[in-house]
């Protein structure tokens, strides 16, 4: 079964090093057909090292949790704090959700929802984190329930929304949804 040694400069706390090590294990399981326990990866602290000429005794800051800055932006925009939901959004951050609407900004969203339908919440059935060169991926699914513009209620409409998370921030969103199947029913 699949070994793995990772090591660290000095100055990463437990939750960073528990995150690492969970990661490194789901990607070795992710290429060799081991089973959870068949799997062991083990961090090892270095106090010092030299590279390119300078010398390190501490590591980079850790990135926040994806998938937690993802919820909590999704619960800052559901309660439409959009003062916090901005906090976690990049500079550059671009979201498009189904027809191709393409938008830069929180409040565009909202203008464009308020001709969809009166209120929206979502259930969560599944958070997913992948990882890239250039980040992490976020993947949220689950179901959306609310009320039409009309006053009928809905629910049970699926729904994915895909995030790319770089430097702890959210750069892009991509939205899936089957409302306009349901609207006109």
């Amino acid at each position: 079964m699949p070994v793995t040694e990772i090591t660290l400069l000095p100055g990463y706390d437990e939750d960073v090093r528990a995150r690492l090590v969970n990661h490194v294990s789901r990607a070795v399981r992710s290429v060799i057909a081991a089973p959870p326990a068949g799997v062991t990866t083990v961090i090892f602290e270095a106090a010092t090292y030299q590279r390119d000429g300078r010398v390190f005794s501490s590591g980079n800051a850790a990135h926040p949790p994806a998938a937690a800055c993802v919820m909590s932006f999704l619960a800052a925009m559901q309660a439409r704090e959009l003062d916090v939901a901005q906090a976690f959004l990049a500079d550059s951050f671009e979201m498009t959700f189904p027809g191709g609407q393409r938008m830069h900004a929180l409040t565009e969203l909202v203008a464009w929802a308020k001709n969809r339908y009166e209120r929206v919440e979502k259930t969560y059935t599944g958070i997913d984190e992948s990882w890239t060169d250039a980040g992490t991926v976020v993947y949220a699914r689950g179901t959306l329930s609310g009320i039409w513009l009309d006053g009928r209620p809905f629910e049970g409409i699926r729904f994915i929304d895909r995030f790319e998370i770089q430097d702890g921030l959210i750069v892009k969103q991509d939205v899936w949804n089957d409302m306009g199947e349901y609207k006109n029913r």
